[in-house]
């Protein structure tokens, strides 16, 4: 999984650059099929900074979400929390269009032998 983060109108420490790759990488354990994130912390407005996440899934569209709040970090936690919900209602989707594939199938009525 490839995580790149970056920054505009400004420039983000090494030291939140881990601690948001740290935060990031736990969506792994939520769904696996995850190819790349990208984080994007918009740093125009001091006193309340937006971070936009995007991430990459096999199979389907790119999952967005962005926030704003008092500082990087609390956005990043609102917009992890936006992204979980995404890929959990993308999970249960899958899961239940497989379940209901399988449901629908009948089987076969018996026939009755003929009599002669």
């Amino acid at each position: 999984m490839q995580v790149n983060i970056s920054a505009r109108h400004g420039n983000l420490s090494a030291e939140t650059q881990e601690k948001i790759t740290e935060k990031v990488e736990k969506l792994r354990r939520l769904y696996d099929r995850i190819t790349s994130i990208q984080v994007t912390a918009d740093l125009e407005h001091l006193d309340s900074p937006g971070v936009e996440l995007k991430v990459s899934v096999e199979h389907t569209d790119n999952f967005v979400a962005t926030d704003r709040s008092t500082s990087v970090m609390a956005a990043l936690d609102g917009v992890i929390h936006k992204i979980e919900q995404q890929l959990r209602k993308h999970k249960d989707k899958c899961r239940d269009r497989r379940s209901q594939a399988l449901g629908r199938v009948e089987p076969p009525e018996p026939t009755e032998p003929v009599a002669e």
